[in-house]
């Protein structure tokens, strides 16, 4: 429990700092905006592409891992939409709620598998990256268009909007360079590489920086629920599906990590543009991270 800690306090004690960077108003209110687009458009991207493009996962039977993450991600969209049919919420409310749910924070995993495993455990964190993040990037944007609004959008604007989301776009990029065997020649590598480290520093710093106790005060439920959903039942029915597909060793635990996480601070940018409950999305996302820092290294010590 120790290890787990001293591993996991570093990633908490960088997102209090930007906690505490915008509440002393250090850097005026204006720059967190541009910064957070900067960090989706660029730095997350190049981040994903690299992690991908240069991952050695020869080691691994990487498929079980792969089944394990997406069957566990399809079991919590088939809880969600039962959730659906019972609880009190407005189209917007549930699109925050799917989202605070089903998608993970990379930020939040990379740090603590890096961290914990090291540069064995960043290669398994690809697989989690190359499953996770496309999918659940579409099934938000099927989500929010489908409820968010009061009409669906049309197959074409939901795929416009997928094919120029950054996040699958650096994805798909870095499994086709490694799987092609070109990988990222010359100064490509190191390139990426620097861009990926600021965005591991700058997006727990943003993370920090857009935490709304208040707001989460105000929706104590729907967090409480949404949080339950994401630290508590994301993380157990990833290990039972790992059970399901024989999933061992270091690749399940990474599998851990990866359901363990809060949920994703892109979230909110999503929400804002497609007409979700931003609002709201802000406060899952507050409660949710700040309730990981006491349940994550309980999965872990609990489960790993």
């Amino acid at each position: 429990m120790l290890q787990i800690l001293n591993a996991l306090i570093p990633v908490f004690l960088v997102i209090a700092l930007g906690w505490t960077i915008k509440r002393m108003d250090f850097l005026g209110e204006e720059i967190w905006a541009p910064l957070d687009k900067l960090t989706y458009y660029v730095f997350f991207p190049a981040l994903l592409c690299r992690t991908l493009a240069v991952a050695d996962l020869g080691p691994y039977d990487i498929g079980p891992m792969a089944s394990a993450l997406a069957a566990g991600l399809a079991s919590m969209v088939v809880l969600l939409m039962v959730l659906k049919q019972i609880l009190p919420l407005t189209g917007p409310q549930f699109s925050s709620v799917f989202q605070g749910a089903a998608r993970w924070n990379g930020f939040v995993a990379l740090a603590a598998i890096a961290s914990f495993y090291g540069h064995e455990g960043v290669a398994l964190a690809a697989v989690g990256f190359a499953v996770l993040v496309p999918a659940v990037n579409v099934l938000s944007v099927l989500i929010l268009t489908r409820y968010a609004g009061d009409t669906p959008a049309g197959l074409g604007t939901v795929g416009r909007l997928l094919v120029k989301n950054p996040l699958i776009l650096a994805c798909a990029a870095g499994i086709a360079l490694n799987v092609s065997g070109i990988g990222l020649p010359g100064p490509l590598d190191p390139t990426l590489d620097i861009l990926g480290k600021a965005a591991l520093t700058i997006g727990l710093i943003a993370i920090g920086a857009g935490l709304k106790p208040a707001h989460a005060f105000d929706t104590k439920w729907i967090v409480l629920l949404t949080s339950g959903l994401r630290l508590i039942a994301m993380p157990l029915m990833m290990m039972g599906w790992c059970y399901v597909f024989g999933v061992t060793g270091l690749p399940r635990l990474v599998v851990l990590v990866c359901g363990a996480v809060p949920g994703a601070t892109s979230s909110y940018i999503l929400a804002r543009q497609l007409g979700g409950d931003a609002t709201l999305m802000a406060s899952l996302i507050t409660g949710g991270t700040i309730l990981a820092a006491i349940t994550m290294p309980l999965m872990l010590w609990l489960l790993g």
